[in-house]
């Protein structure tokens, strides 16, 4: 499939990759085969030298231009006109990519709750096969926030030197106790959901509504919260906060399932960059990419000690804060930030 369009003058191409080679996964499963939806926005230049790949975060799509649109886009710091910017859908997702819902092509039926176990080192690998097939030799920059970061650091490290830039934004290095915990709450709030084990896309969605508001109360920040969703002194019940976080649970299970949300969220809680490679102070000194790690400082979720961290142990490793009341999500939002950040990055290795 190959479908293409014009987004303000600007080519966009929507496609699907698919690999009949299998792919051997860190938990010793192996997935025959897999699919990765991708969308590709601008033109390779002559050299070959433009590539910007994009790493979406926990719930993405490769629509990196509606999600980050303040960042990608016409007249964007990453500009279609000069870019050529790609973001796939990564494995486990559920736009596109093969996930839970998926055909098993050994037993002819959907895997559902058989799905293999994904790690961040997996998914990476995953968008390594993409990139061949691209025949994309060299990518200038790989940005990723969250998830997406963590998943950008493993490819970094696959990468070795065809990858120069590597932004990662509000992400770790190895996932913290508090964050597998969240986590947890949210699988807990999918298993509690009476349809959770049926067959069927719908399975599981109503807890999937819960665990999303309990992951709001993790991107967001208490201040954020206070400013936007506070009620007058004399309100006794329907508080805005209760609305806010009904509507965004609501407003996820309208987009995803349960099952791409429990396997993503498992992926999230192995990420370790160092398993097997000595730990991660040496796997991220291994790295030989320009590193950027932008870390948040209301973050409550992934805490700026981690993106800071990150730009300690690499080679050649720069760290930035984005200053906000938003929490973990200003990565998505404070866009002049991260605007200025970047522009002042790029200019400094020109120096």
């Amino acid at each position: 499939m190959n479908l293409k369009s014009q987004y303000a003058s600007i080519t966009m191409t929507q496609d699907i990759f698919h690999s009949s080679l299998p792919l051997h996964l860190e938990s010793g499963e192996i997935l025959p085969e897999f699919d990765l939806g991708y969308t590709t926005y601008g033109q390779l230049n002559a050299d070959k030298s433009n590539v910007i790949w994009v790493i979406h975060a926990l719930t993405g799509d490769s629509n990196a231009q509606e999600w980050w649109n303040g960042l990608i886009g016409e007249d964007k710091f990453f500009d279609p006109s000069n870019h050529f910017i790609i973001c796939a859908n990564l494995l486990g997702s559920c736009y596109g990519s093969t996930q839970p819902f998926s055909e098993n092509p050994i037993t002819g039926k959907p895997y559902y709750y058989k799905f293999p176990q994904m790690t961040t080192r997996d998914l990476a690998q995953g968008l390594e096969r993409l990139r061949i097939h691209l025949k994309i030799e060299y990518i200038h920059s790989l940005i990723g926030g969250s998830l997406g970061g963590q998943v950008g650091l493993e490819w970094a490290y696959l990468l070795e030197n065809k990858l120069k830039n590597a932004i990662i934004l509000a992400s770790t290095a190895k996932t913290k106790p508090w964050v597998i915990g969240f986590n947890e709450t949210q699988r807990m709030a999918i298993e509690s959901d009476c349809t959770w084990g049926e067959f069927h896309e719908r399975a599981g969605q109503k807890g999937l509504e819960t665990a999303r508001a309990i992951a709001m109360l993790t991107y967001r920040h208490p201040l954020d919260l206070e400013t936007k969703q506070s009620d007058q002194s004399n309100k006794l019940d329907d508080f805005r906060a209760a609305s806010y976080l009904r509507y965004q649970g609501q407003k996820l299970a309208k987009r995803f399932n349960a099952l791409s949300y429990w396997t993503l969220s498992k992926t999230m809680d192995c990420h370790d960059l160092g398993r097997n490679r000595g730990g991660s102070e040496e796997a991220l000194s291994k790295i030989l990419a320009n590193v950027l790690a932008i870390g948040v400082n209301s973050d409550l979720l992934f805490l700026p000690s981690e993106s800071q961290f990150i730009s300690q142990h690499v080679s050649r490793g720069t760290y930035k804060e984005i200053s906000s009341n938003a929490g973990h999500d200003a990565f998505l939002i404070e866009f002049e930030q991260l605007s200025y950040i970047l522009k002042s990055f790029y200019l400094q290795q020109k120096n």
